[in-house]
């Protein structure tokens, strides 16, 4: 089937309003890059994994953070806010995984270096990924294909 965003017009629409608000909030391009790749990586959405790895690299990612960031804890590449933007985005797409799905210590650690605006785009960076990783895994888009 094609990705139910494609068949029913009015939805892609909305869903492309969300997703461009994310990115007039005043946080970095990359930042917002980084999170949709690390949310579509733990969903394992290779369709938004392969276009949120080229999106990135055209916001300027270097070839060395798109590659470390599945492993970003255990690098050097990220600044203390990434740090921050992704354990959020891990957090808030894994919201089963643990009772307190987005703990005190993850919130705050984001809220020390972001402003409202900002986390209001983070957030609404990760539900949109989320969405758009649920509907391409659900209708089985891949990598390379034509997404629709």
């Amino acid at each position: 089937m094609k990705s139910p965003a494609t068949v029913l017009p009015d939805a892609m629409q909305s869903i492309q309003a969300l997703y461009k608000a994310t990115f007039v909030s005043g946080l970095p391009r990359q930042t917002l890059e980084l999170v949709h790749l690390r949310a579509s990586q733990i969903n394992g959405c290779s369709a938004c994994v392969d276009s949120g790895a080229r999106s990135a690299k055209k916001a300027g990612e270097s070839d060395e953070r798109l590659w470390a960031v599945a492993a970003w804890r255990e690098t050097t590449y990220f600044t203390d806010a990434e740090r921050a933007a992704l354990a959020l985005a891990e957090a808030a797409t894994r919201l089963a995984d643990r009772p307190d799905p987005v703990p005190d210590e993850i919130w705050d650690e984001a809220a020390d270096h972001y402003d409202e605006s900002q986390l209001a785009a983070l957030i609404l960076m990760i539900a949109v990924t989320n969405l758009f990783n649920r509907l391409n895994a659900t209708t089985r888009q891949v990598a390379g294909g034509t997404w629709g």
